[in-house]
């Protein structure tokens, strides 16, 4: 298991711990079980999960190199409203530390591996502000995955999206084409990344932002179903910015439509990052960067089951 020092854990252990969480073949089984359970009522699987739950109550989760995100400036944020759970409203945001705070709608793509699932994923956000903590909030409006997941409204998810590129090439380029089996919902986009240039992240949407996570109504239940990640603050301290002369194709749709107007700014992490995200149903609350750091440097990886085990 990670070790630490001065009894303090630090992000190349915590790394490691995370990773260590993960076993491929508890995945597989976890693959397996779902499409039994898929036959199951809503309500039953609800019922499952949230009994693993209470005893696995967080999920390593490691988001691949190269994450991506794109940001689309939203021209009527009036009209976002109805998508976003109670108690959460339209605020604006930087992307980057120093830039104009704008509405947003955003849109990532990445690789990923859990101790329940692996695979490629799209998923679709609202930025929003928690009325009753004032935490930036990301609101999930929609996703798509080449592989299993699991939400309140949905319950567990087969893959919707059926031969899914997500990759980068020796050129330097970032690729992603994913479709639902509907043909309804889809993110192509297609970027070089050789002269994108690492630049301090807005630590307000980067940090607070992913301790505050919530589905919005066209994808969860109305109240949000609220959820954060554990993470050391510096895996969200920078990113590439990548200029949007290199982003030769970025074309999404969901089911809050074309998400925003303009594309207004890229984004990507040349790197892994490290995280334990709150299991279904389970709800973690910082409520301030030091919170965050001083709980995942006591992060104690011996006594954390996981829903695989």
């Amino acid at each position: 298991m990670a070790m630490c020092y001065n009894g303090l854990m630090n992000i190349l252990d915590y790394a490691k711990g995370v990773e260590r969480l993960v076993d491929p073949m508890e995945v597989g089984k976890v693959l397996y079980m779902q499409t039994k359970m898929r036959h199951l009522p809503i309500w039953a699987q609800r019922k499952i999960v949230t009994k693993a739950s209470e005893k696995a109550n967080k999920m390593p989760f490691v988001v691949e190199p190269y994450c991506t995100f794109l940001f689309y400036e939203i021209p009527e944020p009036e009209k976002i409203v109805r998508y976003l759970p109670a108690g959460f409203v339209p605020a604006k945001t930087a992307v980057f530390e120093g830039g104009p705070e704008k509405y947003y709608g955003i849109v990532t793509m990445f690789r990923i591996h859990t101790s329940v699932f692996w695979g490629a994923r799209t998923e679709f956000y609202l930025v929003a502000e928690n009325t009753e903590t004032g935490l930036l909030s990301w609101i999930m409006c929609d996703y798509i995955s080449d592989t299993i997941s699991y939400d309140e409204k949905h319950g567990l998810k087969s893959p919707d999206a059926k031969r899914a590129v997500m990759t980068t090439t020796c050129e330097g380029d970032f690729v992603c084409e994913m479709k639902d089996t509907t043909g309804r919902k889809y993110a192509k986009c297609e970027m070089n990344l050789t002269v994108a240039k690492m630049k301090p992240l807005n630590q307000r949407l980067w940090i607070e932002g992913n301790t505050s996570i919530a589905y919005g109504r066209t994808s969860g239940e109305a109240d949000g179903d609220l959820f954060s990640l554990t993470f050391f603050p510096e895996e969200m301290k920078q990113a590439l910015e990548v200029p949007l002369s290199d982003v030769r194709l970025a074309d999404v749709y969901c089911n809050v439509g074309r998400v925003g107007g303009v594309l207004e700014r890229a984004a990507s992490f040349p790197y892994a990052q490290h995280m334990l995200s709150d299991s279904p149903g389970q709800r973690t609350h910082y409520g301030s960067e030091e919170k965050l750091r001083a709980a995942v440097e006591k992060v104690n990886f011996r006594k954390i089951r996981t829903l695989g085990d």
